[in-house]
């Protein structure tokens, strides 16, 4: 029988202290940042959380969320792991509030804990493509880019003295910067970060404006089939946050 699992994270299960969650995932899983470096947040580990929410939500779509042969447990592979390379679950209990979420939040346990024994089978990582020639620009393809749009719906991304100036200007530094993006992921493939986004693989390539080589902006691009177009662009904080659902993007241009 399939199970029709809750959409959010939130009201599929019941977490009493987010922070004390992410804390302790944090000092169970091999080591990382998962704060933004150059937007304030007031949420507590911004890009641990996103990343934990939307793994959950890729997880419920793809129905790998599984419940104990007593039916009084349930758990989901994080995609994280220790410093030794085990696998970090997430697990969870009936919730005992009446008209509450169905599922109360336990702990994260590594995979050959004795928690996890009353699995007969545990769940496996979310998968986001079959294909794995979309994480990869075709640099024969056509990049078409909207510019006008990026420019006006996007101003206050851009670092000063940019955001200030006016659209034409504006628009030509970004050409420039489009074509250095295009050159530079022609020499090295990586430099195109791949990103989901609406059940889409998508890409980001690295703008750099104010210096040669630092990025300050990432514009996305679709794949159309035979050309790829770009419209928008994400500050930095926001391309990591996005990339981290895939994968730990390498230290290239795209930082934590």
């Amino acid at each position: 029988m399939t199970v029709a699992w809750p959409e959010d994270l939130f009201d599929f299960a019941f977490m009493a202290n987010t922070q004390q969650m992410l804390d302790n995932l944090v000092a169970l899983a091999e080591p990382e940042n998962w704060d933004y470096q150059n937007t304030p947040s007031g949420q507590h580990k911004p890009i641990l959380m996103n990343y934990l929410k939307y793994t959950y939500r890729r997880l419920a779509e793809e129905g790998k969320i599984s419940r104990s042969d007593s039916d009084d447990f349930a758990t989901f592979n994080t995609g994280l792991v220790t410093p030794s390379q085990e696998p970090i679950y997430a697990l969870f209990d009936r919730n005992n509030i009446p008209d509450r979420q169905p599922w109360h939040f336990m702990k994260f346990v590594r995979r050959g804990e004795q928690a996890l024994t009353c699995f007969s089978e545990l769940p496996d990582l979310a998968t986001y493509y079959s294909n794995p020639t979309v994480l990869v620009l075709d640099c024969s393809k056509e990049l078409r880019v909207n510019v006008e749009h990026i420019v006006i719906d996007n101003k206050t991304r851009f670092p000063a003295p940019f955001n200030t100036m006016d659209d034409f200007t504006l628009q030509t530094f970004l050409k420039g910067a489009i074509d250095n993006a295009k050159e530079r992921v022609r020499r090295n493939y990586k430099t195109a970060v791949p990103q989901y986004f609406a059940s889409r693989v998508q890409l980001m390539l690295p703008l750099c404006i104010t210096k040669p080589g630092q990025a300050d902006l990432a514009i996305i691009v679709e794949d159309h089939g035979l050309f790829y177009r770009a419209a928008t662009c994400l500050t930095l904080d926001m391309a990591y946050n996005n990339a981290r659902l895939l994968a730990k993007p390498d230290k290239d241009w795209l930082k934590p």
